[in-house]
């Protein structure tokens, strides 16, 4: 199925795990697509592997919003337009509230959530023209909160009301705007717990599907919600987390 033929989608954070399943997924079905990331070195061995005629590799930094609007021009006038929007890139660094240092605060806030909205504000006149959409990759750590993480919790959850925000404004102009809220994935975020048998299993225990997400799962719910048939859908947060979020946070009982 070649549901994204002729169409260019961007795709943030595609160097590695939900980014570069995303980017694969919607090249395989037939769109152009942007890669970008900081990782220069990581996205050129990902971008390799990608048609040279339907793919642009740009390195930036989304917390910078200079060259986040550099990038988005570049995109638009190498492809002709832009389509969809993957706001997919984010950091995560644990720590309490009281050993978070204002580094550690400002880089999660800047990344997850101030890049997610430079983005969002730079492929917004390119969107108009095409009655594009925007799908975030927020967390369920942005639906309710959770222990050793402030600032991607707060960051997480800004992403999930700025979707909501955006879907209202843009729906004028027939732009469509929803978040996924990823659970524990097997991806460079998540190594430390997925590597940790012992946090691994008592995550797990608390999933209704009995195991760890892959990125490919969470890939094909943003290229659903890109597609036409999601054309109905807006302002919406979806957990894809293998039922995580619909339980208390307590196991099963024995």
């Amino acid at each position: 199925m070649q549901r994204f033929s002729g169409k260019t989608v961007i795709v943030t954070g595609a160097a590695s795990g939900f980014g570069e399943a995303t980017a694969r997924s919607f090249h395989a079905e037939g769109a152009n697509v942007v890669l970008l990331d900081a990782d220069e070195d990581n996205l050129n061995k990902v971008a390799e592997q990608f048609s040279k005629e339907r793919s642009l590799a740009i390195a930036c930094d989304i917390a910078d919003s200079a060259a986040v609007n550099r990038a988005i021009k570049d995109a638009a006038e190498h492809l002709g337009q832009i389509d969809v929007l993957v706001n997919n890139a984010g950091i995560a660094r644990p720590g309490q509230p009281e050993e978070t240092s204002d580094e550690t605060w400002a880089s999660v806030i800047n990344i997850d959530l101030s890049g997610t909205f430079y983005c969002a504000r730079a492929a917004i006149p390119h969107l108009k023209k095409t009655k594009g959409n925007i799908i975030n990759v927020a967390s369920i750590s942005g639906m309710g909160g959770d222990w050793n993480f402030p600032a991607y919790n707060a960051a997480k959850g800004g992403v999930v009301n700025l979707t909501r925000s955006l879907a209202l404004d843009l729906g004028k102009h027939g732009i469509r705007v929803n978040s996924v809220n990823p659970g524990l994935s097997r991806t460079a975020m998540g190594k430390g717990l997925v590597e940790d048998e012992a946090k691994a299993k008592k995550f797990i225990e608390r999933t209704a599907l009995g195991r760890l997400g892959e990125p490919e799962d969470i890939a094909s719910v943003i290229v659903f919600l890109a597609s036409e048939e999601a054309g109905y859908v807006t302002g919406a947060t979806i957990p894809v987390d293998g039922g995580t979020s619909a339980s208390n946070g307590q196991p099963p009982m024995e």
